[in-house]
C-alpha cells in the first residue's frame, strides 16, 4: 500500500510549507557544480505542486531564496536568478494545467530587473485560477517581514490613524506577506537539518514540523504523501482541547475561502 492510499482526504492540512534544502549537497555527492543541484531541484518543485493540486490542498509555500542567500558566491546567486527566470517560463504551463494561482512573498523590489516582467506575467496569468495557491518565498526573510510589519504599524500610530492599545495579533498578521492566508499547518524541511532558518517565524507558531533526510532534488510525490500521513497521525490542540482546535481550524478555513475570492494585497512586492 502506498502512502497516498493512507491519506485521509478529510483531514488534510490547509497550508503546507516546505524548506527546500540540500541542493548543494546533492550536487557535491555527484561531483557536479552546485548550480546543477538547483537545476535538478525544479523536478521536485513540479512534483510537489502537482501532488498538492491533485490532493486539493489550499496553500503550498516553497522557500526558494532567503534574504541571507545574497551572501552566497556571486556566481551561484546569478545562476539562481537565471534559474528562477527559466522556472517562471517553463513551469507556467504546469500551474495553468493544475488551476494553480501563483503568488510571491518576499521583497520583490530587491530582485533583479530582468525578473520583474516575467514575475508580473506569471502573477497575472494565474490570478483567476481557483485551485491551489502557490506561494514562492523569494528574497524572503521572517525577521525582515516582521520589521516591515512593525514599521507599517508604527507609521500608522505616528500619523494618528491607530492607537497603540489597538495593536493585536490580527493587526500584525494583516501586515505580513501572507495576509488573508491561513498559517501553515505543516512545515517540511528536507536534507536532515532541524531548524527553521528564518522562515515564516510569525506564521509558524502552531505549525507541525516534519524533517526528512531526503535531499530536495530527490524529494517526490511519495515523500510528500509520507509527510502528510505523518501529519494526520498527530493531535493538534492549539493550547486547548481537540474539540476547540477543530472549531478554530474550521473558522480559519472559512475565512480563507472568503479571502481567496478577493484580491490579496501583498505589501511592498509590486513594481
Amino acid at each position: 500500500m502506498s502512502f497516498l492510499d493512507k491519506i485521509d482526504p478529510k483531514t488534510l492540512p490547509r497550508h503546507v510549507a516546505i524548506i527546500m534544502d540540500g541542493n548543494g549537497r546533492w550536487a557535491t555527492q555527484r561531483h557536479i557544480p552546485r548550480l546543477q543541484g538547483h537545476r535538478h531541484a525544479v523536478k521536485a518543485v513540479r512534483a510537489c505542486v502537482e501532488a498538492s493540486a491533485e490532493l486539493g490542498l489550499q496553500v503550498l509555500t516553497l522557500y526558494a531564496f532567503s534574504t541571507e542567500n545574497w551572501q552566497r558566491p556571486k556566481k551561484e546567486v546569478s545562476g539562481l536568478m537565471n534559474l528562477f527566470f527559466e522556472f517562471l517560463e517553463k513551469e507556467l504551463h504546469t500551474m495553468l494545467e493544475n488551476n494553480v494561482r501563483f503568488q510571491l512573498i518576499g521583497d520583490r523590489n530587491g530582485l533583479p530587473d530582468f525578473l520583474q516582467e516575467r514575475l508580473s506575467h506569471a502573477l497575472d496569468s494565474t490570478s483567476e485560477n481557483t485551485g491551489l495557491l502557490l506561494n514562492l518565498a523569494l528574497n524572503y526573510g521572517g525577521r525582515d517581514e516582521m520589521v516591515r510589519a512593525v514599521k507599517k504599524i508604527a507609521e500608522s500610530v505616528k500619523k494618528g490613524e491607530l492607537l497603540s492599545e489597538n495593536i493585536d495579533e490580527s493587526l500584525v498578521s494583516t501586515n505580513t506577506y501572507t495576509v488573508g492566508v491561513p498559517d501553515p499547518d505543516l512545515i517540511i524541511r528536507t536534507s536532515g537539518e532541524l531548524r527553521l532558518s528564518n522562515f515564516l517565524i510569525w506564521q509558524a507558531a502552531y505549525a507541525e514540523f516534519y524533517f526528512t533526510e531526503v535531499l530536495w532534488p530527490d524529494f517526490n510525490k511519495e515523500d510528500l504523501h509520507k509527510a502528510l500521513v505523518d501529519f494526520q497521525q498527530r493531535k493538534r490542540r492549539m493550547g486547548g482541547t481537540t474539540d476547540s482546535s477543530t472549531i478554530s481550524e474550521s473558522l480559519a478555513d472559512a475565512q480563507f475561502q472568503v479571502s481567496r475570492k478577493k484580491e490579496i494585497f501583498i505589501p511592498e512586492t509590486s513594481v
